[in-house]
């Protein structure tokens, strides 16, 4: 007989781990026990060595669904010769490096019961096990024990009780279980806060002011979504209106597959990405013939759809029998609503109804949203169902907290071997903003009970998250460490890759300040947390007004024609980027940019997007972030279906000239001069945007050889444009380069915060040995 010690480390909290082990434990014949902690799962069993080798055996191969065991450590212990096996009670001793779960959408077992008649749960929107429900928005300490949840206010009936005692149950030790008799209910509201039905009468109340054409606030998991049917050009213009949103897509939530695939083109990698246990929002490319407004998605090829995560959104849009509008409920700039009484004060004038329950939220969590580029589900916003699972890392790292940059922040924190990622914040434009920002991290530190020994941030002095990170390092007296924009999406690749030694990066985004000052944005920086060299970057160009130049795509575009074209630019009417300026205004932006005069410098990737998207006649004007760059991407994809679409037909188009001191720069000017040549002889715009992405992929294969690094990460937000993604790896591969991509990590600054946290955790290592 021997006894063994094991610990399980990773996601084995909320998920059915210690019923697992004990139905395991108990069907081998093993005596013991195990318990939860605030550092993973302990387990002591003993028996003979057979037995011993198959309870392992099953532990690495068929552990429960949910759970993501990172690491299993095994030591020998005295045998005790106790029989059976027990689940003793959690322990909150030590140090917390568990993993709080994600929430995870509704099992399929959960839903059969909701929708059975004959089950105590039917039409329950509540309903959840072991293997479905809230996690991350519900836990308010560790270790996950029902006490410190949200569902600590709600006693347990005796029918759910005996569920939950029973290591047998499928909801043993389910933190949220619940039924109708002792769980929480819903409501419907007027705006006015009056209570218009209860319970499902509520739900059904919400499904008829959905089909009457009204705007519903539904209280979820995370927060509040702005409902509307989706097929009612009124109700989404209504809710564009309302809620200050002129164009950006909208995400629409489908009752199944067959609805999404009525809508839109399911490829299999889609499939299991949209109805996986995360349910993100999944871009996908919309059929010709599908059923939604023109306001839902203008000008765009594909829509963003869901499926539902919980009972209470399946069982409405059952009821509702149509797509809707599911939009994040707030305004723009600002978190989402999660208390019903506060939603009726920031969410009144936008919504009609109110549909609400009693389950506190304990944090706010938006809907993730993911596409498949280059076969692999890729994260572009890092929410549900994925916040705050870590990136794992090979060494012990002091407490370091990296707070991101300024557009969708979100924030890392080391613990351990572990770097955990927070939810997706949003921009810091706004006091509501910051307060959810500052809520984050406070969140964090409480939940994983660390205080930081560094902070890492932004090299930019303007940022929000920088002014929050000098804030602390002074209040607290720990050290800030500023990191370069750029190197921290390069380690952030290296990192989820778990990728060792140093990388070409392909950094391209819109904006992030160099160590030279001025604007960096279309980047090959060469290395890993320990530094970097600029091998390469793209020929730099000026800004005409700066920031307004991101807002103004045209004005981007002028300047390109003025490197080009010299003062000439400004006469060339037959472009409209020039034509729809007046001469006044042309006068002026010809003073910026030939005297610099409020024209910042850039290299910025995401602003040739721009200017591109500009010159073609593609776009003029964006409304919001990437617009013009999303819709010069859906050209490219029409004009790749066109004769002549694919390739330029000038190898020399986008050339890598080498500099004296051994860099090298990509010079666009080539290529623009191409894109109007052809414009000139009528080559369609969707062509010539086809090509202008294939000549950027073999910009990017260029700068590869010219480094001479057989590893390359594309990172940055332009690495979210699904065509050069995939064309550019198409090259790299085909030339004998690795590629490194994201994928749980977006490439655009919601991931950066990773970087920070390890290259922070390089300097600090320096620094202590007086490097």
């Amino acid at each position: 007989m021997r006894r063994v010690r094991v610990e399980v480390h990773g996601a084995v909290q909320g998920v059915g781990f210690r019923p697992w082990v004990f139905r395991t434990a108990e069907e081998l014949g093993l005596a013991g026990w195990v318990r939860n902690d605030i550092a993973g799962v302990f387990i002591e069993l003993e028996g003979d060595e057979e037995a011993l080798r198959r309870f392992r055996r099953a532990l690495d191969d068929a552990p429960p669904p949910l759970a993501r065991i990172r690491e299993i450590l095994e030591t020998e212990a005295e045998p005790t010769r106790e029989p059976g096996f027990r689940i003793l009670p959690s322990a909150d001793a030590g140090p917390r490096s568990v993993l709080v779960l994600p929430d995870v959408a509704t099992c399929p077992a959960c839903l059969a019961e909701v929708l059975d008649p004959e089950d105590r749960r039917h039409l329950y929107p509540f309903a959840n096990c072991t293997d479905c429900g809230p996690r991350f928005t519900i836990v308010t300490d560790l270790p996950y024990d029902r006490p410190s949840t949200t569902m600590a206010g709600f006693a347990l009936c005796p029918e759910c009780r005996a569920e939950y005692e029973n290591p047998r149950d499928r909801r043993f030790h389910a933190q949220p279980i619940a039924c109708p008799a002792c769980g929480p209910h819903l409501e419907a509201w007027a705006p006015s806060g009056e209570v218009l039905a209860r319970r499902h009468e509520a739900l059904v109340a919400a499904a008829d002011a959905l089909r009457r054409g009204a705007i519903v606030a539904v209280k979820g998991l995370g927060g509040f979504h702005l409902m509307c049917d989706a097929r009612s050009e009124h109700s989404v213009a209504a809710l564009r209106r309302r809620k200050s949103r002129e164009e950006k897509p909208l995400a629409l939530m489908v009752k199944d597959v067959a609805m999404a695939r009525a809508l839109a083109d399911v490829a299999p990698e889609a499939e299991a990405l949209l109805s996986g246990p995360e349910a993100p929002i999944v871009l996908l490319p919309r059929r010709v013939d599908a059923r939604v407004a023109a306001g839902v998605a203008p000008g765009r090829p594909e829509l963003g759809l869901m499926l539902p995560a919980t009972p209470l959104h399946h069982l409405l849009l059952r009821e509702a029998g149509f797509p809707v509008v599911a939009t994040s409920g707030n305004r723009s700039d600002e978190p989402i609503a999660t208390d019903e009484r506060e939603a009726l004060v920031r969410l009144g004038g936008m919504a009609d109804l109110f549909l609400v329950h009693d389950r506190p939220i304990a944090r706010h969590v938006d809907d993730s949203v993911a596409r498949v580029v280059a076969g692999a589900p890729r994260l572009m916003r890092r929410a549900r169902g994925w916040a705050p699972l870590p990136a794992p890392v090979r060494a012990e790292l002091p407490v370091i907290l990296g707070v991101g940059a300024h557009m969708k922040a979100a924030v890392a924190l080391s613990v351990g071997r572990q770097v955990f990622l927070s939810q997706h914040v949003g921009d810091l434009e706004t006091p509501e903003a910051l307060d959810a920002f500052a809520r984050v991290i406070a969140d964090f530190e409480k939940v994983w009970g660390v205080a930081p020994a560094a902070v890492a941030h932004d090299l930019h002095p303007g940022y929000a998250s920088t002014a929050i990170a000098q804030r602390m390092s002074a209040d607290r007296g720990i050290p800030a460490v500023a990191v370069q924009h750029h190197h921290a999406h390069l380690v952030s690749c290296l990192a989820e890759n778990e990728a060792d030694g140093p990388a070409l990066g392909v950094c391209w985004d819109g904006t992030g300040l160099g160590t030279d000052g001025t604007i960096w944005g279309g980047e090959f920086l060469l290395g890993d947390a320990r530094g970097f060299e600029r091998v390469a970057h793209l020929r730099p160009f000026r800004l005409p007004g700066g920031d307004a130049a991101v807002k103004e795509p045209r004005r981007a575009a002028l300047a390109l024609l003025f490197e080009v074209l010299g003062e000439r630019a400004f006469e060339r009417e037959d472009l409209e980027c020039v034509r729809s300026f007046s001469a006044g205004e042309r006068a002026v932006l010809a003073r910026m940019v030939s005297s610099g005069l409020n024209a910042p410098v850039t290299t910025s990737a995401g602003r040739l997007f721009d200017a591109t998207a500009s010159l073609l006649g593609i776009a003029q004007k964006s409304s919001f972030e990437g617009q013009s760059a999303m819709a010069l991407e859906a050209a490219a994809l029409e004009g790749s279906r066109l004769p002549g679409g694919g390739h330029a037909s000038d190898s020399d188009a986008f050339p890598l000239m080498p500099l004296p001191e051994g860099s090298a720069v990509l010079d666009w000017e080539p290529l623009v001069s191409y894109l109007l040549r052809n414009l000139s002889l009528g080559v369609p715009a969707p062509v010539l945007a086809a090509r202008f992405h294939a000549a950027l992929a073999d910009g990017i294969l260029a700068a590869a050889r010219h480094a001479g690094a057989p590893r390359v990460a594309l990172t940055g937000g332009c690495f979210q444009n699904r065509l050069l993604t995939e064309l550019a790896v198409e090259r790299l591969e085909a030339s004998g380069f690795e590629v490194l991509l994201h994928g749980a990590v977006p490439p655009n600054d919601g991931g950066i915060g990773l970087g920070q946290v390890l290259v922070a955790a390089e300097r600090l290592k320096h620094l202590h040995r007086g490097d």
